[in-house]
């Protein structure tokens, strides 16, 4: 795994991302049991602070991954 693919280069790729969108990349601090198994971030507006991605079934629903995605689809290049 070469350093641009490890875990807190990813976050620091994505939280940059999501700021230049008026988004804040959030992630769980005490996770629970449904967010250890698959999760643990999620996207809220900085504007209105109303959470935009990664609440659908729990809080911190959202892997990094999905996060990303989400971006990709949903922001303008």
């Amino acid at each position: 795994m070469s350093r641009k693919d490890a875990l807190p280069s990813v976050e620091r790729r994505v939280r940059r991302v999501a700021t230049r969108y008026g988004l804040h990349l959030m992630k769980a601090q005490k996770p629970d049991k449904r967010v250890l198994a698959h999760g643990g971030y999620m996207l809220r507006d900085g504007e209105t602070m109303q959470i935009v991605f990664g609440n659908k079934e729990y809080l911190f629903s959202a892997t990094l991954e999905e996060i990303e995605t989400w971006l990709a689809e949903n922001t303008e290049k």
